[in-house]
């Protein structure tokens, strides 16, 4: 035991069932919007998101960081999950199949830009970072992405211009075309 009282841990349960609730229907949205409007599946990913919150509720920082960046990303895992198990594995194809002279093109240039990118994007801020994941690699909407955050959607388009200029910067700082 923690030697906290009794109440305390009520009032601790208490606290988390209510940011938990109050989260819902945003996380509800949000999966829908990510997932297709089946409405079972939808469910289906919440229902599982706010458990495993619940089972980690002892791990989580529910004092100092808000549990809704944290319940998205959960849920986003678990649609990527979803369409990764969903996909269609081709049965019956061999190599013979395909003919000798058939060269993959070269992709080297591509990964490099890949890691390039992404090294860029982890050096921005969360909140930086999160604005032009949303918006230009998701093609979320301002709106949407203003709505779950709980922000003004000048506040979605200002963290956007300004993640930009500094992703410009740096990726022109390390020799690559922004």
């Amino acid at each position: 035991m923690t030697g906290g009282s009794p109440l305390d841990d009520t009032a601790t349960t208490r606290r988390r069932e209510e940011l938990l609730l109050a989260e819902r229907e945003s996380l509800h949205r949000y999966v829908r919007d990510l997932a297709g409007h089946d409405p079972h599946h939808v469910e289906d990913v919440v229902q599982e998101t706010l458990l495993r919150a619940w089972q980690l509720g002892d791990r989580l920082d529910w004092q100092d960081r808000p549990i809704r960046m944290w319940l998205f990303r959960v849920a986003r895992n678990l649609v990527i999950d979803g369409w990764r198990k969903d996909r269609a594995i081709p049965v019956g194809v061999f190599a013979a199949d395909f003919p000798d002279d058939m060269v993959a093109p070269d992709q080297s240039g591509r990964i490099v830009d890949h890691c390039v990118l992404i090294d860029a994007l982890r050096s921005l801020a969360p909140a930086h970072r999160e604005a032009i994941v949303h918006v230009h690699l998701l093609g979320t909407s301002g709106s949407d992405i203003a709505r779950w955050l709980g922000v003004p959607s000048g506040t979605v388009k200002s963290r956007t211009h300004h993640a930009l200029r500094m992703l410009r910067r740096r990726l022109e700082s390390r020799g690559a075309a922004a």
